[in-house]
């Protein structure tokens, strides 16, 4: 009796260490296989990565004699880039993302929550830093780092539809942003030019619903916006189906020319579909080929 108390407390103390979103973005970066060397890249560290042949453009002191005297070719010993890289996440906590099309599937914001912090597991045991935009935070690397985005994940606002930020983005560093972009995409354009400014590059991930993409919707129908501030009756909702999709598709692709233009990656991710492609996507997004 006398210890049942203090095991009791020390439990839920455990517990709330954990959040039920970490726990769950750990086990999805545990399913993600990255390959042999993960994030390695060649640069200006200590620890050796690998042999290759000699390039021309390669200096005389870059040569490793011993290895080149084993065979006719000349090969660098190249070492792996330790520098940590710092990577700035958005995910979009507006009512617009509390949308679910069926009582089977999780809210657009459950998708994006736990994309971005299976993401940051796997970031950060990488060795990389990461921080939430809009936070005021630096970003950190480390188990605590993960705790704390876990919980700061975990807040809403009040606004029908979200706005990236503008600032906050760590030069020449990374970002992810992490919305349905069913709003206004002026605020997206104004960040990915600042971001373009401080030599940021990164993803642009759009979840969306089935629902949203689909347009499964007929007969008489009410649509209401999730912060109620926008409704639509219908008598016969299948005739607005074809102009719906027309207007969905002129949206992405916007979102794919700002992207582009930008030098960043985008994909569409839907909630009915399993979460492993989209961080393994996320993942190798933010990897060297887009240095």
């Amino acid at each position: 009796m006398t210890l049942a108390a203090p095991l009791r407390a020390r439990a839920e103390e455990l517990g709330q260490a954990l959040p039920p979103l970490l726990a769950a973005a750990e086990h999805l970066a545990a399913t993600v296989v990255l390959g042999e060397h993960g994030r390695r890249r060649a640069g200006m560290g200590d620890e050796f990565w690998q042999y290759r042949a000699a390039a021309p453009g390669d200096s005389a002191r870059m040569i490793d004699w011993r290895r080149s005297a084993r065979g006719d070719a000349h090969f660098v010993r190249e070492r792996e880039w330790q520098a940590a890289q710092t990577v700035t996440i958005w995910v979009d906590a507006a009512r617009s993302m509390a949308f679910a099309g069926h009582r089977d599937r999780a809210p657009k914001a459950d998708r994006a929550r736990l994309l971005a912090l299976a993401l940051a597991v796997l970031l950060i045991r990488g060795g990389e830093r990461v921080g939430l935009a809009g936070s005021g935070e630096p970003a950190r690397g480390g188990r605590s780092q993960l705790l704390h985005l876990a919980r700061a994940l975990g807040d809403d606002t009040a606004a029908d539809y979200g706005t990236p930020p503008a600032d906050g983005l760590a030069a020449h560093g990374r970002a992810v942003f992490l919305s349905d972009f069913l709003g206004d995409l002026a605020p997206l354009e104004a960040a990915l030019a600042h971001a373009a400014d401080r030599g940021v590059r990164g993803a642009l991930v759009q979840v969306l619903d089935p629902a949203e993409e689909d347009f499964p919707f007929d007969g008489r129908t009410i649509f209401e916006s999730m912060g109620g501030s926008l409704r639509h009756e219908t008598r016969d909702a299948g005739d607005l189906r074809a102009r719906y999709l027309a207007r969905l598709a002129a949206r992405k692709a916007r979102l794919a020319d700002l992207a582009s233009a930008s030098g960043w990656h985008l994909l569409t991710h839907h909630t009915g579909a399993p979460a492993q492609g989209a961080l393994l996507w996320l993942y190798q997004a933010l990897g060297p080929e887009v240095r």
